[in-house]
């Protein structure tokens, strides 16, 4: 039995593995399913209601698609730079390598890929998370990191978000990605009512909650904008730095909010200025009902030779009599 459980510290050893995330692919694949069944159906409604009943199942399957994905990537904020450093503690050997940062709501990821790969015997490709969510130890995990001999690298940007850091930024970073997933799930559960007001035909406190829905969004965002700009942590690399910018889920969920706020806005004004218009695009209109019944349905109106054949019951008992 080693010192390390089998692990050598600065031994070059087999890479630590990223395992896939399987969350967001059981989202996307739930709503991807929705989709396809509600447009298998599609080819069954009549008339113009079958393009606004499409473009209103893909904006509310979206909406509620990445409310949840959200907050499970880990893009909220990367950044990338291209260094020289030492490979291994203690070591002289320099690499050239990619070394990036991805910061999420629930812990962060620091990458490193060698230029090339292939680099001092090894393959330099490492994707190591380091988590810091209510229940996960980041410290443990850094701890874990310097037992398995993680690259130098690696370790200096994850000792940065660290307790201990000077730089002072874990707390902050762990107690805004909690109250921004609380704000998120709270959103998904008011853009849920609004899914269920507006299939109850109860337009107005459906645009309500979609007004409800941007303002917990955008809240969320502004929680993350706060926090980025306030801490400032160098990380620093011989001569560069590896800077952070917004990532693709900062983006997406703010093209996200922006699109609840202008639908909400829109059904609130549509139910006060043009109310019929709005019935039009919800299919509650008179006409979009009246179209559903085809007149070929219809039974035919009896023709003016049939009609005169008809006799009244009356007369026809009466000639009956007089025959008799």
């Amino acid at each position: 039995m080693t010192l390390w459980n089998g692990s050598y510290p600065f031994y070059p050893g087999a890479n630590a593995c990223f395992p896939f995330d399987t969350t967001r692919a059981v989202i996307v694949t739930v709503f991807l399913s929705i989709l396809v069944m509600f447009i298998i159906i599609l080819p069954g409604i009549p008339g113009r209601r079958r393009l606004f009943c499409f473009l209103r199942l893909v904006l509310g399957l979206f909406t509620g698609a990445v409310i949840l994905i959200v907050q499970f990537t880990r893009d909220w904020e990367t950044g990338w730079v291209q260094a020289n450093t030492s490979y291994k503690s203690f070591s002289p050997v320099q690499v050239n390598t990619d070394i990036g940062l991805h910061i999420g709501l629930a812990g962060l990821n620091v990458t490193l890929r060698g230029n090339p790969v292939n680099q001092i015997n090894e393959t330099i490709n490492y994707n190591e998370h380091f988590p810091w969510n209510f229940g996960a130890d980041y410290d443990h995990s850094y701890n874990e990191g310097l037992k398995k001999g993680l690259p130098s690298p690696i370790l200096y940007v994850a000792e940065k978000f660290s307790m201990q850091s000077p730089c002072a930024v874990h707390r902050q970073y762990r107690i805004a990605g909690h109250y921004m997933s609380l704000s998120l799930w709270l959103a998904f559960c008011t853009w849920l009512i609004s899914i269920l007001l507006f299939s109850m035909s109860i337009l107005l406190y459906g645009g309500h909650m979609l007004l409800l829905t941007a303002t917990l969004i955008l809240f969320s965002l502004l929680l993350f904008s706060t926090i980025r700009n306030t801490l400032k942590c160098p990380i620093q690399f011989g001569p560069v730095s590896l800077k952070t910018d917004y990532g693709e889920s900062f983006w997406l969920t703010l093209a996200t909010g922006l699109l609840c706020l202008l639908l909400g806005l829109g059904i609130i004004i549509l139910n006060s200025v043009q109310p019929e218009k709005l019935k039009l695009i919800f299919s509650l209109d008179k006409s979009s009902k009246e179209e559903v019944w085809d007149k070929s349905c219809l039974p035919a109106k009896p023709s003016c030779s049939a009609q005169g054949t008809i006799v009244p019951f009356g007369e026809l008992c009466h000639v009956t009599a007089t025959q008799l």
